[in-house]
């Protein structure tokens, strides 16, 4: 079928079983070839393609509310909202967004790139609807990884007993979020799916007359009770119906048809297959395949090979805690469902049982691990930037004010690039840096992380974050041998001198200034603020009494960044605060778009700081 000359989903209304088929088809693979060219989430929304058809056949968007969760399942409701000629900007700078993205599109009615929100805003607008004395369907996709989350027993806990409420809630069911589901509500669903009984009154069911057909589910709902196989939505007074086959048309429409006739919180339990019509994700257990780098569609192979003796930081990272590991036996590593994004599928073979999957429950992974502290047991957190501040209170609350030694990993941080504005690690800085007992750091390379991770762990007793970019590091090779010169808590370094400029930066950017200096031969004098928290008092009297002109570049938001930490240690200390000039991003969400891009718009390049040291210089 021409998807191009889709404008909106009108046009599947008329369409027939057959015609449904061949559409799916289409999509998946259109999904394939323009995923394989430009990167993106596949193997979620090659699962949901039937299901996102079935929705929009039957519901009338945007009148009716389709929200999706995460929103990282979102592409082929993008397709048929009329934005297929648009995937090839998908994720790239000022183009097409990974995620649901309310600007582009009516059809859009709520952003998220975090998991676990759409219920909870399903709740806002069924509450709404009531207000409005309005008759519209409001519908919740959401995976069964989110249902592991906090936020998503809240809002069940809220809809379900609602008796003026009529929320759908679509529990898309494929054992995965990123990676294998773990806890308890997966197991409920395995059971849910599994049971004997269920399965054979649903099949017995098909064998009614036509004039019994209608009681099907009641009688279904019969046997599950006297099976005592009442699920957990029932207990929050949600009725439940399924599992159904998420990748057949007419059942799909069947029950998709029936929940929006009802008139009271509804779940249908979906079954779908991850990454279906695609052997590669097809068969991915790890989450692999659920978001990719532009690859050959025909091999699965990257279409562009890592250069040797290059790995990411994550990469780095998981092989310190390997060697920590065999040093530090009671070591335990909490994961919030990201042993994929975070690399840590070889410490996992190696340690099965020091590593600790709580699904995606990251406010419950800093608590938990905070009484693991109180124990005296080493604990490491890896965790994306931009998902730790779901776990801010935690920080705060249980955490810094019981001054726990919790180390944790900060991934993503700083400019993360294709991901948007929902995963820009830029924020962490100003929500940790205020709050007391808290160590924050950055390396430069892989060597100066190895000596933070160690004085994290053998030296200090106080809550420890080390950040790290997603920016692969070249020309690196492990040692056995990892120790190191110890590096003293709060100090900085000075990498260059005998300049007639200061410069103030850290973690990559150090090492990318300092080529800079050296290309150019600029008389700068570079220092590297490996403390973010704790400030060095000697270096910033050294700065402040050369009373020269001094940059901090950082590639955070300038508010509550290290930048505005120097002027209040310099104001307080009551030094010179007028040579000191911030170089960071404004005060706004920072879109999507290769690292490079990113930096040019907001004047972070080489080139756009070369001519800024170069004036400042002459």
């Amino acid at each position: 079928m021409d998807l191009i000359s889709i404008k909106d989903p009108t046009f599947l209304k008329t369409m027939k079983k057959e015609e449904l088929v061949e559409l799916a088809a289409s999509v998946r693979s259109f999904l394939i070839d323009n995923i394989s060219k430009t990167g993106g989430h596949l193997s979620s929304n090659l699962g949901v393609v039937e299901l996102t058809i079935a929705l929009h056949k039957v519901f009338n968007s945007p009148v009716d509310k389709l929200i999706f969760d995460v929103g990282h399942q979102s592409y082929t409701h993008k397709i048929l909202t009329g934005r297929a000629a648009d995937f090839s900007t998908l994720r790239k700078f000022e183009g097409l967004s990974g995620y649901i993205k309310k600007n582009e599109s009516i059809h859009d009615v709520w952003e998220a790139g975090h998991s676990s929100t759409a219920m909870a805003a399903l709740a806002g607008f069924e509450v709404a609807k009531a207000m409005n004395h309005e008759t519209h369907k409001c519908v919740a996709v959401v995976g069964d990884g989110s249902l592991n989350s906090g936020l998503s027993f809240e809002a069940l806990n809220f809809l379900g007993h609602q008796q003026n409420l009529s929320p759908i809630i679509i529990l898309n069911d494929n054992e995965m979020s990123i990676s294998k589901n773990v806890g308890t509500f997966a197991k409920l669903l395995n059971s849910m799916r599994s049971n004997k009984t269920y399965i054979k009154a649903s099949k017995t069911g098909q064998k009614f007359p036509y004039f019994f057909r209608d009681l099907k589910t009641r009688v279904g709902q019969m046997i599950r009770g006297f099976a005592k196989n009442t699920t957990i939505f029932d207990e929050f007074g949600f009725k439940y119906y399924g599992p159904i086959d998420g990748h057949n048309f007419k059942t799909l429409e069947k029950y998709l048809k029936l929940v929006k006739s009802m008139n009271q919180p509804i779940v249908l339990h979906v079954i779908t297959k991850k990454g279906k019509g695609y052997p590669y994700a097809e068969n991915d257990k790890i989450g692999a395949w659920h978001g990719v780098k532009p690859f050959i569609p025909e091999t699965g192979e990257p279409l562009v090979i890592k250069a040797e003796n290059t790995h990411s930081w994550s990469n780095i990272i998981s092989e310190y805690l390997i060697k920590r590991a065999e040093v530090t036996p009671e070591l335990r590593v909490v994961v919030p469902a990201m042993i994929s994004g975070s690399e840590l599928f070889d410490f996992q073979t190696k340690y099965p049982d020091k590593i600790i999957d709580v699904g995606i429950c990251e406010s419950f992974a800093v608590c938990f691990s905070g009484a693991l502290a109180i124990e005296k047991k080493p604990v490491f957190i890896p965790i994306y930037s931009s998902f730790l501040q779901r776990a801010f209170d935690q920080m705060s609350h249980d955490i810094c004010r019981q001054n726990l030694h919790v180390v944790f990993g900060i991934d993503r941080a700083g400019v993360v690039g294709d991901d948007g504005d929902t995963h820009q690690g830029i924020y962490d800085i100003a929500y940790l840096r205020h709050l007391p007992n808290m160590i924050i750091t950055q390396a430069k390379d892989p060597i100066e992380a190895y000596q933070l991770l160690d004085l994290a762990f053998d030296r200090v007793s106080s809550p420890f974050a080390i950040r790290y970019s997603n920016v692969p590091f070249p020309n690196f090779a492990y040692q056995d041998n990892y120790e190191y010169e110890p590096i003293e808590l709060g100090t900085w370094t000075k990498l260059k001198d005998n300049g007639i400029i200061n410069l103030i930066t850290y973690g990559d950017n150090v090492l990318r200034m300092a080529s800079l200096i050296e290309e150019y031969h600029l008389p700068i004098n570079l220092y590297n603020a490996r403390f973010i928290k704790p400030l060095d008092p000697k270096m910033l009297e050294e700065i402040a009494s050369s009373n020269l002109k001094t940059f901090v570049l950082e590639d955070v938001t300038v508010i509550g960044g290290l930048g505005s930490s120097l002027l209040e240690y310099l104001h307080m200390h009551q030094l010179n605060t007028n040579n000191l000039e911030i170089l960071g991003l404004p005060d706004e969400f920072i879109e999507q778009g290769k690292i490079h891009e990113i930096y040019q718009k907001y004047h972070l390049d080489n080139e756009s700081l070369r001519q800024l040291f170069e004036k400042a210089i002459h």
